[in-house]
């Protein structure tokens, strides 16, 4: 018996083969006339078989068989062996035959479709499926799991853990990708076959977001390596030295993410030894050969309106030698800083530029005309300043100098409508203008006469005097502080921002800020009114009109007045009052004696609400609230309490 259970023939024996006969034709011609086999007897000798397993007068279950034991056909005795072996070969080929043509129609069955059969991607099959139809496929599975894809990503670094959320960081499954990867990768036809795939998804990842992220991790704990740089204290440059660290390497943390993100577990961020790519020796020789001589010296800057120089101080305050994220020191000319450094200098060959502007003229604007300028070229200035550092002789460089425009043109300015008075408004003061609270407001007055507000800008008043000092020319002057009056520079200020800002709530134009006063004062109307201090208390108003804004002030021995002139918008501009409310008395408040201490005579507190009319075209614009309560201000007595 065989493994198979099959007997197996005596030994010295041939074995039985069974297949369907095939007829052949076999040459006779040498042996005289052939004789017809009987009827029922096929070739060789044996019964005939039809095609399909059919019988002829036998059963259907028929098979003829090839035996070594049976009677042979004389003819088929004599038949010579090189003739059996051909016939051997036709019915192997035709069986090799079969094969081949089963098996292509089976890979025209694995192939059909742009993506092989048996193709998964995340569990979901896109074999068989054109190239649009598998991205559909598996665009739908990822809507269809958008949260598990959108769950935060556990990652560790060292001992520090944290979360990415896939969005933040550009992590996801890039589809096209993937099924081009499908299709660029199919198996062989008999793999397909019998045996399915699974394509891993293609992940994409933003590697320069991963690495922000993950570096407010290690910012936490990690040892950042500590990059080299050359600083100037003074003229006198000082290296710092590099040492290494433990940091990350973006493409290394994006291979770990987009690697790990499916996995289903943490995802370890590999912390790689880094090292700056400039060494303490490399430092050493930028000190002596650049850091060294670049203040040894100054640099002359020779130009068309003549020569200015570059002292050391000014390229030691510019001269950059600072590291990039590598560690690597790229030395540099830091154009903001060297001009800065460089006022004085500049101002010898440079020209500014003049505005066009608007003064009065016998009671009528007349515009001033703007004239251009020229300045050097800094930035070009930085960038051929720093291949002459290194040396000691030959110190030159050529500076360029370029024509600098006005912000507003003559032609700008004449367009802008500044033809009319449209609002004026006078405060009285007692005293003349040798008290320091009247020059004060003088002062201030000078320095807002004349300017010009374009349509859509606002005006700034802290701005455009800045700090009120006595650099400016700011006296020592009663000041409200905490709710009572103290000696302080500038004071008189609010007086004159009372002022303009009635001039330009009269013109119609657009309140921004302001803040009345704690206390009311007669010399001001009530409500509409304003305080100043610098830097925290401002008036700013906008031009809300088509038209340019010109600013005129004006003072005399006892009164301060602005005016806004430009085109006229409304018929007119109007405050209504309702009756004052809320009225309370002043209490008496006793103050030490001294010189810081000034005397009030008490001032009623209430609470009272103005209402801007603007009236265009016979109607009624517009109409605006403008509420305030003020504090009853106390009597302050500069004397001790009875009692």
């Amino acid at each position: 018996m065989s493994l198979y259970g099959a007997k197996r023939p005596p030994a010295g024996e041939t074995p039985t083969t069974e297949f369907a006969a095939v007829p052949r034709q076999v040459d006779v011609s040498s042996r005289g006339p052939a004789t017809p086999p009987p009827v029922g007897v096929g070739p060789l000798g044996h019964p005939p078989v039809p095609p399909f397993g059919g019988a002829l007068g036998a059963p259907s279950d028929a098979t003829a068989t090839l035996d070594s034991t049976a009677p042979a056909d004389p003819a088929a005795l004599t038949e010579p062996a090189p003739r059996r072996g051909a016939r051997r070969a036709l019915i192997a080929a035709g069986v090799v035959a079969a094969v081949v043509a089963a098996i292509g129609g089976s890979a025209g069955y694995a192939y059909s479709g742009e993506v092989p059969r048996g193709t998964e991607v995340l569990g979901v099959n896109v074999g068989g499926q054109s190239r649009e139809g598998a991205a559909a496929l598996l665009r739908a599975e990822l809507e269809r799991r958008a949260e598990t894809f959108a769950a935060p990503v556990q990652v560790r670094i060292g001992e520090q853990s944290a979360e990415l959320k896939p969005i933040d960081v550009g992590l996801a499954v890039d589809v096209t990708a993937t099924i081009t990867a499908a299709v660029q990768g199919a198996p062989g036809p008999v793999d397909l076959l019998f045996k399915s795939r699974s394509i891993e998804p293609v992940i994409t990842v933003d590697a320069e977001r991963l690495d922000a992220e993950l570096r407010k991790t290690v910012g936490r704990g990690g040892r950042p390596m500590t990059p080299p740089s050359i600083v100037f204290q003074g003229t006198t440059p000082k290296p710092n030295y590099p040492a290494p660290g433990q940091d990350l390497n973006p493409e290394q943390s994006a291979e770990a993410v987009r690697t790990g993100w499916l996995s289903g577990q943490p995802v370890v961020v590999p912390v790689v030894e880094a090292h700056p790519t400039t060494t303490k020796e490399e430092v050493d020789k930028l000190v002596e050969e650049l850091a060294k001589p670049a203040v040894s010296a100054p640099v002359t800057v020779t130009t068309e309106r003549g020569p200015f120089t570059v002292p050391p101080a000014a390229i030691a305050k510019s001269l950059l030698l600072h590291p990039d994220k590598t560690g690597k020191i790229n030395p540099s000319v830091d154009s903001k800083k060297l001009h800065a450094a460089l006022t004085s200098e500049l101002a010898k060959v440079e020209v500014k530029p003049k505005d066009a502007t608007v003064i009065l003229e016998g009671g009528k604007p007349q515009v001033v005309a703007s004239t251009g300028g020229h300045g050097v070229d800094v930035a070009a200035l930085s960038r051929d300043l720093l291949p002459v550092l290194a040396k000691r002789d030959g110190r030159e460089v050529k500076g360029v100098l370029t024509p600098i425009e006005p912000k507003t043109n003559t032609e700008a300015m004449s367009k802008m409508g500044i033809k009319e008075q449209v609002s004026t408004f006078t405060t009285k003061f007692t005293g003349g203008l040798s008290l320091p609270r009247n020059h004060n407001i003088m002062t201030i007055a000078k320095e807002v006469d004349g300017a010009v507000v374009k349509p859509g800008e606002t005006f700034s008043l802290n701005k455009h005097t800045g700090e009120r000092s006595y650099a400016q020319g700011y006296k020592d002057a009663p000041v409200i502080l905490d709710g009572k009056l103290v000696p302080g520079v500038g004071g008189g200020a609010s007086q004159f921002t009372t002022t303009i800002f009635n001039a330009a709530y009269y013109a119609g134009l657009e309140d921004v800020e302001h803040k009345p006063h704690s206390y009311w004062f007669e010399r001001y109307p009530a409500v509409i009114e304003s305080t100043i201090f610098y830097p925290t208390l401002d008036l700013k108003f906008r031009n809300n009109t088509e038209y340019g804004v010109l600013v005129d002030t004006s003072w005399s021995n006892d009164s301060v007045t602005v005016s806004i002139w430009s085109t006229k918008v409304y018929d007119s501009v109007k405050t209504v009052y309702t009756p004052r409310r809320d009225i309370t008395k002043p209490k008496v408040v006793y103050l030490e004696p001294g010189p810081s201490c000034i005397a009030t005579a008490g001032i009623d507190g209430f609470t009272q609400d103005a209402y801007r009319v603007i009236v265009k075209g016979g109607k009624e614009l517009k109409r605006e609230k403008f509420s305030w309560r003020y504090e009853a201000e106390p009597r302050y007595l500069c004397a001790k309490k009875p009692g």
